[in-house]
């Protein structure tokens, strides 16, 4: 399970970088503008400047509306900054054929300018507060488009988390569809600690958080700490472990 973490600006973008060999992707935001609020390009080139050349840069675009031409421009924009993953919040498409038209408009801009970039199609696991396609159309949505992953998030930071808007079993079923796919399944949501064991269990390919490595757990008020980003990994790396035992076994 890689783990992705989303500083706010290039401040905290160093102190990732401070915590390089505990982190697998740093990815670009703007909270204030929604969960998926989009930095400015610049942000992303110096964020980019500022990790390690081997540690990829995701860049969200917004909780986009359905206006597929602006969200592809704003995607080209992201890849052309330095981003190698790009995350589009399918806020605005209420139905799986909007989401489609959208993504198929975002994966033709970056692949035809950087095809080995990863493009994933983001949707929210509190959709049924904002009126958003389902969550789990998104693993049709993202592989009919020619996207590469599918992740959720929640669209709504008001202290609800991703498993109580979408139970671990159909988190299960999500990760499944994706992977049936042959994408890789992203989760995130205020998740904490004590949530690895279920998304390790499930087969999380990557993992996002904020809060949890954030002083005092606030994503807004508090600012990313390198060393809780290394107990993050610790318990993700010691969750593997006993996953890998457990399989072991039980073969």
């Amino acid at each position: 399970m890689l783990l992705l973490i989303s500083p706010d600006s290039v401040e905290e973008a160093i102190d990732c970088a401070k915590a390089a060999e505990y982190l697998d992707i740093v990815d670009v935001k703007k909270p204030d503008e929604g969960s998926l609020g989009a930095n400015f390009p610049w942000v992303i080139r110096e964020i980019r400047e500022a990790v390690p050349a081997g540690k990829p840069v995701s860049a969200t675009v917004g909780d986009v509306p359905y206006k597929p031409g602006t969200v592809a421009q704003a995607a080209l924009g992201a890849v052309v900054s330095g981003a190698t993953y790009i995350k589009v919040g399918l806020y605005g498409c209420t139905t799986p054929d909007q989401g489609i038209d959208v993504m198929r408009a975002v994966v033709r801009a970056v692949k035809d300018y950087r095809p080995e970039a990863l493009v994933v199609a983001s949707g929210y696991a509190d959709a049924h507060r904002v009126g958003c396609v389902n969550p789990l159309a998104l693993p049709d949505i993202a592989a009919r488009s020619g996207a590469d992953a599918a992740m959720l998030d929640t669209a709504i930071k008001d202290g609800t988390r991703l498993f109580d808007h979408v139970p671990p079993e159909v988190c299960a079923e999500f990760v499944a569809r994706t992977h049936a796919a042959g994408l890789l399944a992203a989760l995130a949501g205020s998740v904490k600690q004590a949530d690895l064991p279920t998304l390790t269990r499930i087969g999380t390919d990557i993992v996002g958080v904020r809060g949890a490595v954030c002083e005092g757990g606030d994503r807004n008020a508090g600012r990313i700490q390198p060393h809780l980003v290394a107990s993050f990994r610790a318990e993700m790396d010691r969750q593997a472990r006993e996953h890998a035992a457990a399989v072991t076994v039980a073969g």
